[in-house]
């Protein structure tokens, strides 16, 4: 058992490390983040001291208890290590129309939405770790502040904000597990760590009025659309999509939000973990 448990986690460090390393770039349109010039950039360094001093605790708490605990932090840390990827592109990207970014974030919003789903599942002994990561994965959204009027906190209070939705389900694993397992009380306080003081303290260092983009960059391209039906008319425009969602096919119940508010439409609802 232990074995195996090795085994997937060295896997799923290979596939970290694979994607830090910068591949896929091209497949979406966007600029090569720059290898090693990137890197040593500070405050990328710096959110590399990060996942060193708070995700590792997190990583090392649910190796101890494996499974589907090992499983979801496996997610939280490659969410982690996909906006290291997009902070890097950043700084050498133009800033976006609201089309592109939301092409830009899709790498975020699919590894979110892996764990949204683990958080929406019944039945598992686990469903308040999986609520934590879900709700706290809403604090790396702060990358796409755009300004005063673009509809979310500002990047500082939002990750406070995200972490306080959070820390209703990372409280109720303390008191569960409080006098039962001693490694899940010490990931739900590695968790809490990794965005208070962890994330909260790396955006107001390097990035509190949010990402700043390279004005002389390259441009990324929004996906293509798809054409209308040969010899019909343009069909009208739709309303704005949340750049993260938790189901890309379904449809919020709740009226379009609009500008950079739409970004929030869903992770930000409570719709994502309710229940």
């Amino acid at each position: 058992m232990e074995g195996k448990l090795v085994e997937r986690l060295e896997a799923a460090v290979a596939r970290l490390e694979a994607l830090a390393a910068g591949g896929g770039n091209s497949a979406r349109g966007l600029p090569d983040s720059g290898g090693d010039d990137m890197s040593s950039d500070p405050s990328i360094v710096a959110f590399d001291d990060l996942m060193d001093q708070y995700a590792a605790k997190v990583s090392g708490a649910a190796e101890k208890i494996g499974g589907q605990v090992l499983d979801v932090s496996k997610l939280l840390l490659e969410a982690f290590s996909v906006e290291k990827k997009l902070l890097m592109e950043i700084k050498q990207t133009q800033k976006p129309d609201m089309a592109g970014l939301a092409e830009f974030l899709k790498p975020l919003n699919e590894v979110i939405m892996k764990v949204n789903s683990m958080a929406e599942a019944r039945g598992s002994e686990f469903i308040n770790h999986f609520k934590s990561a879900a709700e706290s994965l809403s604090a790396l959204a702060w990358i796409a502040y755009t300004g005063k009027d673009c509809g979310m906190s500002m990047p500082i209070a939002h990750v406070e904000e995200s972490w306080q939705a959070a820390e209703f389900y990372n409280n109720k694993v303390l008191v569960e597990y409080k006098t039962k397992d001693p490694n899940h009380v010490e990931w739900a306080k590695a968790l809490k760590e990794l965005y208070l003081p962890g994330l909260r303290d790396y955006v107001k260092s390097h990035y509190p009025l949010g990402p700043v983009w390279n004005a002389s960059g390259r441009k990324v391209s929004a996906a293509p659309s798809k054409a209308p039906p040969s010899g019909g008319p343009a069909p009208p425009c739709p309303p704005p999509a949340s750049h993260f969602t938790s189901e890309p096919s379904k449809a919020s119940s709740s009226q379009p939000k609009q500008g950079m508010s739409a970004v929030f439409q869903e992770l930000s609802s409570g719709n994502v973990t309710a229940g």
